[in-house]
């Protein structure tokens, strides 16, 4: 009794120190439509043999970037402008895959305004002053001969819920919104209606394919010291997106559950009708640089002033051999 009592209490202990030897990594995603495609690993966190893999979803993206400038994030997603200001700026950091894809729409309740040409003369509030959609829209514009300083008047006091409820009373007629936000508006208000593609008139206006909204970003030590750790969130994040874009009923649940900030039946009907990708950053890389270019159009600085280095775009492949 006695030995079989000293070999469990050694097992125990055994175990015990491999549990402590495991190491800790978070994933970290973004409550909104921006993590909605990565929402599957919080009921299936990654998996690899000599680490503990959580996830953990922020409320805005500075608070991202605040995480990985201060070292406490090694992977995360953040907006393509963001990952590159962060690493202009001297941060150890590398885009690993394109999560997001444009998914914008412009929405009106005026009658008179059918397609970009009409909008000379109008107001429209605009999805994040300095972002992404600021810099899309900006750009087609100029496409259309339009002035944005001049011609129309953006603007910015706005955060997307509230966007989508002043176009349903009414409150305003023209917005620049993302999704699930536009399918609130839209389902809202019968008299709603979207005008034209943004996505391809960002392709028109110079832009390569659709352009990049949210990257999967990681620390260059966790890919250099943690490869087995890095495959698993890899392939986790990309088993997520190919999840969440077959199965949108589960998926909108799921996003409910684990408290993203949209409820089940918007994210059901939004999760078609957006763009959650997973393409790698060797493959995304022109259309990264596309974006970026028009940043540097408009605010160089937004990005570091300047394209990103070869070393930004992280080659995951030899991670699967």
């Amino acid at each position: 009794m006695k030995k079989l009592m000293f070999s469990c209490l050694l097992s125990f202990i055994v175990f015990a120190g491999l549990t402590a030897q495991t190491t800790p990594i978070t994933v970290y995603t973004l409550k909104g439509p921006s993590g909605v495609g990565m929402v599957k690993l919080f009921e299936a966190p990654p998996q690899a043999t000599g680490y503990t893999i959580m996830i953990e979803a922020l409320a805005q993206a500075d608070l991202m970037a605040a995480k990985f400038l201060s070292g406490e994030a090694q992977v995360g997603i953040l907006p393509a402008n963001m990952a590159a200001k962060l690493a202009s700026s001297g941060k150890d950091i590398s885009v690993a895959a394109v999560i997001g894809q444009g998914m914008l729409k412009l929405i009106s309740a005026d009658p008179t305004v059918r397609s970009i040409t009409d909008l000379k003369g109008t107001s429209i509030e605009v999805a994040g002053q300095g972002a992404t959609p600021d810099y899309v829209f900006r750009r087609i514009l100029h496409n259309y001969k339009l002035d944005p300083e001049k011609d129309v008047q953006l603007g910015y006091a706005l955060a997307y819920p509230e966007i989508a409820q002043s176009l349903i009373a009414g409150k305003i007629k023209l917005a620049l919104l993302p999704e699930p936000f536009a399918t609130m508006a839209l389902a809202g208000n019968k008299d709603l209606k979207v005008v034209g593609d943004i996505q391809a008139e960002w392709v028109k206006a110079g832009g390569r394919e659709n352009y990049p909204m949210t990257v999967l970003v990681v620390s260059r030590d966790l890919a250099q010291k943690h490869t087995a750790a890095l495959k698993a969130i890899y392939e986790a994040v990309e088993n997520s997106i190919v999840w969440v874009t077959g199965h949108p009923a589960e998926a909108g649940a799921l996003v409910e559950k684990y408290n993203l900030g949209i409820k089940a039946p918007v994210a059901t009907v939004a999760i078609p009708k957006s763009s959650y990708v997973f393409i790698p950053a060797p493959q995304a890389r022109p259309s990264l640089e596309a974006l970026f270019s028009a940043f540097l159009e408009y605010a160089p600085q937004s990005i570091g002033g300047k394209l990103p280095s070869d070393n930004f775009y992280l080659d995951v492949k030899p991670i699967h051999e």
